[in-house]
């Protein structure tokens, strides 16, 4: 069975590089697609509030905890090892119809329940939402939430610099992590480069572009160099810049070729070829856009 190698988050937990994405999962799929995810390896799973897919994830995780048989995932013929909640790391994010100090703390307490958790793994903030200044005080909250233990690490999701240098004149806790809309057509350099300076660890959501990137000629030339497919390519060179990714998938075969990135590895001259495909081209909002 594949797994991902971890990184060290700046507080020192320890995240997989490459999750399971739960976006537009669907509630009544969500749990056996996290089941067969844990099948085939993946320990790291990225939901949120707004997705409504919370619940979901809780039935796909619980039943997998002290599983020490079987497949996992419904015929892979691959024996899956006994899982305790300390094997599975959780993300899930506040709305923004949530920020603010005390709504941020109750639906921090919904999301406890839906995902019927005593602690969560990470908490981020899902939009700086920068015209209602509540960033702050949502951090704020997150801060609350670190402190008594009840997360493990706290961050955020797409901030840009000033974002994120009107929440340091405040916050105690750095982020660990800004999730950013992040692949080849959109590198973001310049935030990539705050981050590195500032100790917080880039991920990547959309890392295939929404898979508008997978038929771009360069990455198509690097997968049949390879022998594998646009999707690893791309993943590939997540992991070597650095980046945590997670990916979505809705079926087994796909779920279990995205972990399958290890086996390779992209050149320097591959590395260059893609890094210059950025445009700056967005398939999701930009962040200043959305309030």
């Amino acid at each position: 069975m594949k797994t991902s190698p971890r990184l060290s988050l700046n507080n020192g937990v320890l995240i997989d590089q490459l999750g399971y994405g739960l976006y537009k999962v669907p509630v009544a799929e969500a749990s056996a697609l996290v089941a067969t995810a844990l099948g085939a390896g993946y320990r790291h799973f990225d939901t949120a509030a707004m997705y409504g897919n919370e619940t979901g994830v809780a039935r796909g995780i619980s039943s997998s905890f002290g599983y020490d048989g079987g497949t996992g995932s419904g015929g892979s013929g691959e024996a899956a090892p006994a899982l305790s909640r300390e094997d599975v790391f959780i993300t899930t994010k506040v709305w923004n119809d949530d920020q603010g100090y005390d709504a941020t703390l109750h639906a921090f307490d919904t999301s406890m329940v839906n995902l019927g958790l005593d602690y969560i793994d990470m908490y981020l903030i899902h939009w700086p939402c920068a015209q209602r200044g509540l960033f702050t005080e949502t951090y704020r909250a997150l801060e609350t939430l670190y402190r008594e233990g009840k997360v493990r690490a706290i961050g955020v999701c797409n901030f840009q610099p000033a974002h994120l240098d009107r929440l340091l004149q405040t916050a105690e806790v750095v982020p660990a992590v800004n999730q950013i809309e992040l692949h080849p057509w959109l590198q973001q350099a310049e935030l990539r480069e705050l981050h590195a300076a500032l100790g917080i660890l880039t991920e990547a959501w959309s890392p295939l572009g929404r898979g508008q990137v997978l038929a771009d000629p360069v990455v198509l030339a690097c997968a049949a160099e390879h022998g594998v497919t646009a999707a690893q390519v791309i993943l590939r060179w997540h992991v070597q810049l650095g980046h945590i990714a997670i990916p979505k998938a809705s079926s087994e075969p796909r779920i279990r070729e995205n972990l399958d990135v290890f086996r390779f590895a992209l050149s320097d001259r591959d590395m260059t070829a893609l890094a210059e495909l950025d445009r700056g081209y967005r398939t999701g909002s930009h962040p200043d856009n959305v309030n």
